[in-house]
Order: C-alpha cells, then structure tokens, then sequence
C-alpha cells in the first residue's frame, strides 16, 4: 500500500496533480476539504485499518510536518513516496492570481509557508520521492537528486 505525501507551496499544482495521477486509485486527504486535523487524523486512521492508499495533498512545508504521515504510514507497512512540486514564489503567487473565491490564497499565506520550506530526504523515511515541475502546462516527474 502507498501513502503519498505531496509537499510544495500552495499554487504549485498539487490538486490537479493528484486528479491526473491518483483519482482513480488514490484517496485524497486534504484539509482544504476536511478543514480540521481531527477529520484528517481519522480518514487517514481509516486508511491505514483499511490498507487503502492515500494522498496527503497539503503543503506539507517542514519536515516536522511531514513526520507524522510517515510514521504513522511506516507503522501500519505502507511505502512511503513523497512528491516536491517546484516551488517558486512568484510561479505560485501568479497562479494564485488567477483563482477565485475560497481557492485563492492571500499572498501573505503563501509567502508564510515559501519562509518555512524545507526540501525532502530520503532521511525522514521516504522510500522514494520525485520532484516535479511544470513545463508547457505538462507535469514532468523527475527522480529526486538531493538538489533543485
């Protein structure tokens, strides 16, 4: 079973990435849709007794973030695969530009998490992680090298 820990500033392409990639095999676990932790904490509960693969599809910015996910997912024998969406502040601040209503994100929020981003490693228990830009409007999905 997978669990898949996206990480990457707001804007960066993450939810339509996950709607290219996982929708039809993948739950995702958000807290755009879930709004609380506590609702988080158990769909991923329910997950992990279910064996179902899921997707954490926050920013996930620090490694304190992410280690909770990969503990819990490493506890019940899920793979661990993280994926850093390039994650320049200006790509995701125009990108947030052109969205509407509760989807758009005030700038100050997205400038908050770029302060506190901290790359992925293999160290924090990943058994892969990618790195994925978008070029063309296209995803590419690379191997990670340790190095943007």
């Amino acid at each position: 079973m997978q669990a898949i820990l996206f990480c990457g500033l707001q804007a960066s392409g993450k939810t339509t990435f996950f709607k290219d990639q996982f929708f039809d095999t993948h739950i995702r676990i958000s807290l755009d849709q879930l709004n609380t932790r506590n609702k988080e904490d158990q769909l991923i509960q329910l997950c992990l007794s279910l064996q179902q693969p899921f997707v954490i599809d926050n920013t996930n910015p620090t490694k304190a973030d992410r280690s909770k996910y990969i503990s819990k997912a490493k506890v019940h024998k899920f793979k661990v695969i993280g994926y850093y969406f390039q994650s320049r502040l200006a790509d995701s601040l125009s990108r947030n530009s052109q969205r509407i209503g509760k989807a758009n994100i005030p700038d100050a929020g997205i400038k908050a998490t770029y302060s506190k981003l901290e790359l992925p490693d293999f160290e924090e228990g990943f058994d892969e992680l990618y790195y994925v830009e978008i070029e063309n409007n296209k995803f590419v999905i690379k191997a990670w090298a340790n190095e943007i």
